[in-house]
């Protein structure tokens, strides 16, 4: 079993903890479902920096394979992260040389895949029906399901998923029932501390979540979406010991910081650090002087 995360990758700088981390939805993913028991590859693009440096040591680490990850120079992703009583927020954010897309070779090479992921934040949105006409797609919409690119997107995926913690049960089933009437062959709505919902179209699975001690939940839904796809490939009919494994792994995520581990010091006084707004003001301050 195969699968391959496209587009986002991240590090999470945590102040307080004066620590950043690896991460981003797509590589989160398939580190998850490695660790469940795919193989899985990752392919977007990383900085020539050491928060890059970090993305790629820690998936290959992980025994995710790195081989299609392109290293451009520049700044990697980063985001700022705040934390509230274990509740994580962002604090600011830079796409650094992140933006991916897939050329034709690109394309082709997902046959060699049983399944590929991606999300909202992973750059790929207008490549969806091109990569879902080639290769059975999961796709992350967090709580973005409202976007006016999003309900065309649903009948071409594999596996629709939601981030739907401030949805009642009853308005979070009928987010994943409307998500498989749409064409969505699975749909998920994950609701924290209330659990996650799983429909086909035909029937309807609640799995608690798993309790635990609250440290960080960045990364928790992550978690348990890569732990419960290569179960829904090894077993589309019985969902429920990969959705129990799968809050089991979102449990395990709360209790540590970041999104999979692998945390390094914040580098000080290097470029990557510079916000996208701070660069603009730069440049347009260079530009006035030069007039």
């Amino acid at each position: 079993m195969r699968l391959v995360g496209l587009g986002d990758n991240v590090v999470d700088r945590y102040a307080d903890l004066a620590t950043m981390f690896p991460g981003g939805n797509a590589v989160n993913v398939a580190v998850y479902a490695r660790r469940a028991g795919a193989e899985t590859a990752y392919w977007g693009v990383t900085g020539d920096d050491a928060a890059g440096a970090l993305v790629r040591g820690a998936l290959a680490a992980e025994g995710v394979d790195v081989s299609r990850v392109r290293t451009e120079p520049g700044p990697n992703a980063w985001s700022e992260v705040r934390l509230k009583d274990g509740d994580r927020f962002f604090a600011g954010s830079d796409d650094g040389v992140s933006p991916f897309t897939l050329d034709a070779a690109g394309l082709d090479a997902l046959a060699g895949y049983d399944l590929a992921h991606t999300a909202y934040s992973g750059s790929l949105i207008g490549q969806v029906p091109q990569i879902a006409a080639r290769i059975r797609l999961s796709f992350d919409f967090s709580h973005r399901w409202r976007e006016p690119w999003a309900a065309g997107l649903v009948p071409h995926l594999f596996l629709a998923a939601y981030s739907a913690s401030q949805l009642g049960e009853q308005e979070a089933e009928s987010l994943v029932r409307e998500a498989t009437a749409s064409g969505a062959r699975w749909a998920l709505a994950t609701r924290g501390g209330d659990g996650a919902l799983l429909s086909d179209g035909h029937r309807l699975w609640r799995q608690p979540a798993v309790p635990c001690h609250v440290v960080d939940t960045l990364g928790a839904g992550d978690a348990f979406l890569g732990t419960l796809l290569p179960g829904l490939l090894r077993r589309e009919d019985d969902p429920e010991q990969a959705l129990r494994a799968a809050a089991e792994a979102a449990a395990l995520a709360c209790e540590a910081y970041g999104g999979f581990g692998h945390g390094a010091p914040i580098p000080t006084g290097s470029h990557q650090y510079i916000s996208f707004d701070q660069r603009k003001l730069r440049k347009c301050s260079q530009q006035v002087g030069t007039q």
